[in-house]
């Protein structure tokens, strides 16, 4: 049974509290929930972590890269929080550790602030999930499955 890391950035760990009207009331225990959930109805098993640091998330990615080349991890569901519109580092760590990610956004970013428009780790995701409220991390798991199957 292989492992589906999902990776959540800064401020998520806030889930349940901040701006409920944008992101709803679930918290990121919920998430995880959800996740290990969905992940264990494919024959998979979720390893899940949250960091405000981007230097933890691109350490963590580096690992991930490592665990796949050593067929112990799958992919990476990643919601990379407000370092999706500035980090260039996290492009980096994904394209150089060749690891196929799923981007999640909880909130629609496209429909929100003009700056939340721009993404630099999509062109090096594998697949994109925005605006499905949490959901979307059980969208991201399946997509992954079945791209990775395909």
């Amino acid at each position: 049974m292989s492992t589906i890391m999902v990776l959540n950035g800064p401020n998520l760990n806030l889930l349940g509290t901040r701006e409920p009207a944008t992101y709803g009331y679930e918290t990121l225990a919920d998430v995880e929930v959800m996740c290990r959930e969905a992940a264990l109805s494919l024959g998979h098993e979720v390893e899940c972590h949250q960091s405000n640091h981007e230097g933890v998330l691109i350490d963590l990615i580096h690992e991930a890269g490592r665990r796949i080349k050593a067929g112990e991890v799958l992919g990476v569901v990643f919601n990379p929080g407000a370092y999706t519109h500035t980090s260039v580092a996290l492009h980096d760590a994904i394209k150089g550790a060749e690891v196929p990610v799923i981007e999640v956004h909880i909130s629609n970013v496209h429909a929100r602030e003009a700056f939340r428009h721009h993404s630099y780790i999509s062109p090096a995701a594998a697949g994109i999930v925005v605006g499905m409220g949490v959901q979307g991390y059980v969208l991201g798991i399946q997509g992954l499955v079945h791209k990775l199957k395909a």
